[in-house]
């Protein structure tokens, strides 16, 4: 039997993606054969050892699970959550895998969410050097200028970190709201909505509609549907969107 490295038996388990699975590794989390791991680059014989995570067994699920949801606002994008407020797992409880958020949206952001119990594919898609960009549908306060929309397509100070160029352009407008689709290629935590305060304009509403060429198209706010062969290639190939 082929030896395979013990953060992607874990991925492949259905727990977590393999960066995440380095990270239960580095913490301890991990057992095989009864002893905690902590370094990287072990192998494992997936048919004698037996892994651990968190004391419980685990072994590779059968089948692979690609789901794409349409997330409400007013949902937790983790599989649980220490204050009792509503996950997105609650609204896949139907799917009979044990899948997991791949990557993130805010609290209160809406839209387009991939869940799966693929490591492999999970990794594909949150690895930095993949680069898939992200369309989001902003609604904010006031009118926006074009010279906002100028800074948001050179890139914002945000704080902590000077952003990309987005793509930008406006969609609707009144003295009251605006509408902006904005497309970015990066993943900082509410990047959206900090680069559209930092051009002077809060975000009301924020919805994502699309990852890499993959669009959420008009699935029903909260339900949920596997992903098409087409669109899993197009997500981890790269062939579009990028």
């Amino acid at each position: 039997m082929e030896l395979i490295r013990l953060q992607k038996y874990i991925a492949e388990s259905g727990i977590t993606s393999r960066r995440k699975a380095e990270e239960l590794i580095r913490c301890g989390r991990v057992k095989v054969n009864g002893l905690a791991v902590t370094e990287m680059g072990v192998k494992i014989n997936p048919e004698a050892d037996e892994i651990e995570v968190d004391g419980t067994l685990i072994k590779p699920e059968a089948k692979k699970y690609y789901i794409m949801l349409n997330k409400p606002a007013g949902y937790i994008t983790t599989t649980s959550d220490d204050f009792d407020r509503p996950t997105v797992m609650e609204l896949t409880s139907d799917v009979h895998a044990r899948i997991y958020p791949v990557g993130r949206l805010d609290y209160d952001t809406q839209g387009l969410l991939l869940l799966s119990n693929d490591g492999n594919f999970a990794n594909a898609i949150m690895h930095p050097g993949g680069n898939l960009k992200k369309t989001y549908i902003a609604n904010v306060k006031g009118l926006i200028s074009i010279s906002a929309i100028k800074k948001l397509k050179s890139g914002v100070d945000i704080g902590d970190y000077f952003t990309r160029p987005a793509e930008a352009e406006i969609i609707s407008g009144t003295e009251r709201e605006s509408t902006v689709k904005i497309t970015i290629g990066e993943g900082r935590k509410r990047q959206v909505r900090r680069m559209l305060e930092a051009v002077g304009y809060p975000v009301l509403r924020l919805k994502r509609v699309q990852i890499g060429a993959v669009m959420l198209g008009n699935l029903p706010e909260g339900k949920w549907r596997h992903l098409k062969a087409a669109e899993i290639d197009l997500l981890t190939k790269g062939k579009a969107g990028k």
